[in-house]
């Protein structure tokens, strides 16, 4: 994945604060979980405990 291919609203938007938030939809494109406990992480990591806590697919 390019840096040009992240599209605004569907991939990242920005909070309250001015901060970019990736949504899930990009984590899934990007295709890893990078262990930041990121907001929308679909690959369940909790950054607290350094384990992945499986999440119930909708």
């Amino acid at each position: 994945m390019k840096l040009n291919d992240i599209k605004e609203n569907e991939d990242f938007y920005y909070n309250e604060q001015g901060y970019k938030v990736f949504t899930e939809k990009f984590h899934l494109k990007r295709g890893y979980c990078c262990k930041s406990g990121c907001r929308h992480c679909p690959y369940g990591y909790d950054k607290k405990t350094d384990t992945f806590i499986k999440k119930p697919k909708n």
